[in-house]
């Protein structure tokens, strides 16, 4: 019996560390971004492939 509770006590332990884990991934995923730090430097524009250029002023 006591090795069947610590197992449990281990298993609970590992669930938990889980749970933390993955609502600190919601918590950050459902934060909204903040406009004025987006684009603050340079704003990027992907256009025609994966690098960041700068928006064409027309």
């Amino acid at each position: 019996m006591n090795m069947l509770a610590r197992r449990f006590t281990i298993v609970c332990l590992i669930v938990m560390l889980f749970g933390f884990a993955l609502s600190a991934l919601v918590a950050e995923a459902s934060r909204p971004a903040r406009s004025s730090d987006i684009g603050s430097a340079v704003p990027c524009v992907f256009e025609g492939g994966t690098r960041c250029l700068p928006p064409i002023r027309r």
